[in-house]
């Protein structure tokens, strides 16, 4: 199972990549990008977009299932992985590299202590937890 240490997590299967900047980039993991399948379809959201944490932001579909992406932090979108809408592949091939989805503008630095670390997701992910 393909977890990196450096990144925090949601139990809904996204991760963060905090930028040092107020900025984090957000994918889905490897575990949920191997249960729905190969990716067909990716909605992105707009830039300039404003999200609570937990409000839909994205959206997935796999050759098994469409599937919400999360925001796993409050705040607004300032950039999308337009390459995706191209290639929704990457998402499967790197979902911690190029398959990234989107980048937030953080609103509130603070959320971040909910989320997961790599072991806490781990034992999540392997409690039998579905996809996004």
């Amino acid at each position: 199972m393909d977890i990196p240490q450096s990144l925090r997590y949601t139990a809904t299967h996204e991760w963060v990549a905090e930028q040092g900047d107020g900025s984090a980039r957000v994918g889905i993991t490897a575990v949920a990008a191997e249960q729905l399948g190969d990716m067909v379809y990716v909605e992105l959201p707009r830039v300039g977009t404003r999200f609570k944490q937990g409000e839909t932001a994205a959206t997935v579909e796999s050759t098994k299932a469409a599937s919400d992406v999360y925001a796993p932090l409050s705040g607004e979108v300032i950039e999308v992985n337009t390459a995706l809408v191209e290639q929704p592949g990457k998402v499967n091939e790197a979902p911690y590299g190029a398959g990234w989805l989107f980048r937030l503008r953080l609103a509130d630095l603070k959320e971040g202590g909910a989320l997961l670390d790599a072991g806490a997701y781990r034992a999540s992910a392997e409690g039998g937890k579905g996809a996004s």
